[in-house]
């Protein structure tokens, strides 16, 4: 029997009609994708691969990482190419390393980068509905700038995780906040609001989206975000922005 090797898997996916990372009882998911295409090409079935961070359904991911232990013989050059020709072309494997026993995709995480997507504007393209959010009234992405100002640092993040969640620790640091916009087709701009930071917790990039939203049409002054910031209260900020519009980019490790 071959050796136990230890994989990084860094993979870029489609998330429009999944289920998410995790593994569901019911609907496919990228967990299931890669556990079902590794078990076929290595006949060894019950491999689990560990994602660095859960995407929800819809989301998508230009820079997942992933670990995983085989018992196999295969290069890191051919379980990339194997895993490829065995998985559907919305996920696709970009590279792979063999690494130290101990690396773990999740709990060896320092850093992650996100990124929302939204097309400001009367008209989106075909090209951007499955990966941006339609936006069709004005926004003001001045006041919205001077808003994420505050979210920048350590913070308390209760006030943007999904309701329900039972994680106790809502403490984490954003290292890098910004929202850029471009030319969009149909006239409109896109908005790219990047956060980067040591961990996120659940819907938390969708919800401060959301609630960047609502300040940008208007409806609250930007010190509001601060405040709800603040708060803890979940009730305090905006809806969740839905799904199509957030990528995992990219995660660091050292």
């Amino acid at each position: 029997m071959a050796d136990a090797c230890t994989f990084k898997l860094t993979l870029a996916y489609d998330g429009t009609g999944l289920v998410g990372w995790q593994r569901q009882p019911e609907g496919i998911s990228v967990q299931g994708l890669l556990e079902e295409a590794l078990a076929r090409l290595t006949a060894s079935p019950g491999a689990t691969v560990t994602g660095a961070g859960r995407t929800d359904a819809g989301v998508h991911a230009r820079g997942q990482v992933a670990s995983v232990t085989l018992a196999t013989a295969l290069t890191p050059a051919d379980v990339l190419r194997g895993a490829n020709a065995l998985l559907p072309a919305a996920v696709r494997v970009l590279a792979v390393d063999r690494v130290d026993p101990t690396f773990h995709a999740r709990f060896g995480a320092r850093e992650k980068r996100y990124e929302y997507h939204a097309v400001n504007g009367p008209v989106i393209s075909p090209f951007d509905v499955r990966y941006a959010w339609h936006i069709p009234y004005p926004l003001d992405a001045a006041a919205m700038r001077v808003a994420l100002s505050s979210l920048q640092g350590r913070h308390d993040f209760a006030a943007f995780r999904s309701t329900g969640s039972d994680i106790e620790d809502t403490v984490r640091t954003l290292i890098e906040v910004r929202l850029d916009d471009a030319p969009a087709d149909g006239g409109g701009r896109r908005l790219i609001l990047t956060l980067v930071g040591d961990g996120f917790l659940r819907h938390m990039v969708r919800a401060i989206m959301g609630t960047l939203v609502e300040i940008g049409r208007g409806r609250w002054e930007p010190a509001r975000l601060a405040a709800i910031l603040a708060s803890g209260d979940r009730a305090q900020a905006g809806p969740t922005a839905p799904p199509q519009g957030l990528f995992l980019v990219s995660v660091r490790y050292c």
